[in-house]
């Protein structure tokens, strides 16, 4: 039987039951004390009583910390992790407790994100974290008995299938406007986006001990390869015009300026007999940087340009080797896709390419 007491102006419920712990709760009438009581009462007679003490003493900020001290370090990219967990903090909802949360207010929140213009994709991201969280904190946290909101609503459906690829005289344009946008790195990386397939992330993370020019073969170790329908193949051949531009890479790295700047940057950073490191000398971003301001200038002459996305030249390369009559099961070896359903979403064949077979 619940305890019942009066404390100044509010009533307090305590109840002490044998094999759980004390629970105590204020209220501001004693009708709501005593409905509270045989509420957690009735639980605890069927066994469906859960502690939820640290689920109301915990705010959605402080779950938000934990989640990025103790989760997103095993995460594969934790940075885009970091930037989408500052949204939420910086966000009104983060000093809300974790039990008061509802499905409403995550639903307003997806809402809003619509509004003000955010990709589906973007808004599913956002949401997963959250409901991610929810489900870590019920079951290591020793929070059993939290609800999972996100349970509750319509999540976005993610981004839209795109069919882009290069027309007649983009790559040779593409091609010219970063060779001279400054940075040496840019119109390499562009060609081998599209011989190798790789996604962004795969391509710039490629070291020199990785590339084998003498089989045609580029070696990524276990830990580079990734898991799920992000993988990469243990081995990627390589094409003709992938080993030339590998070799171009080289005596960019071997030229006295690039020597001269790797040196500077400590001695352990230049090989005196081969290669070694990053094939690339630049970070992922300032090629970016470069192939947004070339399709902004391209864009000028061929509105069309502004619908190329980088991603877009992975696409581009899916197509170009199921146009070399490979089959489906060597390209799916090549690009790593995990489903013939995904391989296929990447696969745009254009119909001229298939005159001749036709007779």
């Amino acid at each position: 039987m619940a305890y019942i007491s009066q404390r100044g102006v509010y009533w307090r419920a305590e109840i002490r039951r044998r094999g759980y712990k004390p629970v105590y709760r204020t209220f501001d009438t004693k009708q709501q004390a005593q409905q509270w009581a045989r509420r957690v009462e009735a639980d605890m007679d069927s066994g469906l009583y859960f502690d939820r003490s640290e689920s109301e003493r915990t705010t959605l900020r402080e779950a938000l910390e934990r989640y990025r001290r103790d989760i997103v370090p095993e995460k594969r990219h934790p940075y885009q992790e970091n930037r989408r967990i500052q949204r939420w903090i910086d966000h009104g909802l983060s000093y809300r407790t974790l039990a008061s949360l509802r499905g409403v207010d995550f639903a307003k929140y997806r809402d809003e994100r619509r509004s003000a213009g955010r990709a589906e994709n973007t808004i599913r991201l956002e949401l997963q974290i959250i409901s991610h969280l929810f489900e870590i904190a019920r079951k290591e946290w020793g929070m059993e008995g939290l609800m999972n909101p996100l349970d509750n609503i319509r999540k976005p459906t993610g981004s839209q299938a795109r069919d882009r690829r290069l027309r007649l005289g983009e790559f040779e344009k593409l091609h010219s406007l970063l060779s001279a946008g400054g940075n040496p790195w840019a119109a390499p990386a562009f060609e081998l986006a599209i011989e190798t397939s790789l996604r962004q992330s795969a391509l710039f993370s490629v070291r020199w001990e990785w590339v084998d020019l003498g089989s045609r073969m580029l070696r990524f170790p276990p830990d580079a390869r990734g898991a799920d329908n992000k993988g990469i193949p243990a081995l990627l051949p390589l094409s003709s015009r992938a080993i030339n531009i590998f070799r171009h890479l080289a005596a960019i790295a071997e030229s006295p300026e690039v020597r001269s700047a790797r040196s500077r940057q400590g001695p352990g950073n230049v090989a005196p007999e081969e290669l070694r490191g990053r094939v690339f000398g630049t970070t992922t971003n300032a090629v970016i940087c470069v192939w947004k301001r070339v399709i902004q200038a391209a864009s000028v002459d061929d509105p069309g340009f502004k619908t190329l996305r980088w991603h877009d030249l992975r696409h581009e390369a899916a197509s170009r080797l199921f146009e070399k009559g490979l089959h489906p099961m060597e390209v799916a070896s090549i690009t790593g896709h995990r489903s013939m359903q995904m391989l296929k979403r990447y696969t745009h064949l254009k119909p001229e390419s298939l005159l001749a077979r036709l007779g």
